[in-house]
């Protein structure tokens, strides 16, 4: 009997930690179980992603208020373009909204920030926002500190 009370606890165990491992995991990835709700769409083009990827979050004060629902390169202008769907709760972001990419925590999860600026109209579906700031890459800055090491020895 107590051997059975042992092993029906251990499965249990087993159970609940699959079940976190799967939460975490849809967690991660950026995947959610929820309707994303009304949203509109926004655009944004940038120099560089430096690995911000489809279903990244688009935060504003550390707040979640949409996703990146497409990255593509635009063959025209030789840019990034990043397509957003923002919550309509945030039908308030004003035409010199700023956005940039940023890095979250320890994994280096890229997402973008949005900063409002002090316009009187809005964004609307399909609009652009004008001022973007590109990631900051790693290598980019080792580069050019040694480049600049190089020509003052």
């Amino acid at each position: 009997m107590r051997m059975r009370y042992i092993e029906i606890t251990v499965g249990a165990f087993m159970v609940m930690g699959v079940v976190a491992l799967v939460l975490m995991a849809f967690r991660v990835s950026g995947l959610s179980l929820q309707d994303a709700g009304d949203t509109y769409t926004i655009k944004a083009r940038f120099e560089n992603l430096g690995g911000l990827t489809e279903r990244a979050k688009v935060s504003m004060s550390g707040v979640t208020i949409g996703r990146v629902t497409k990255v593509y390169l635009d063959p025209e202008w030789y840019s990034a373009v990043v397509e957003m769907e923002i919550s309509k709760s945030m039908s308030t972001l004003t035409k010199d909204t700023s956005a940039a990419i940023l890095t979250a925590g320890l994994l280096g999860e890229k997402y973008i920030g949005l900063t409002v600026g002090a316009e009187d109209d809005y964004l609307q579906t399909g609009d652009w926002i004008e001022d973007t700031q590109s990631a900051l890459v790693l290598e980019e800055l080792i580069g050019r500190f040694l480049f600049n090491k190089a020509e003052e020895g």
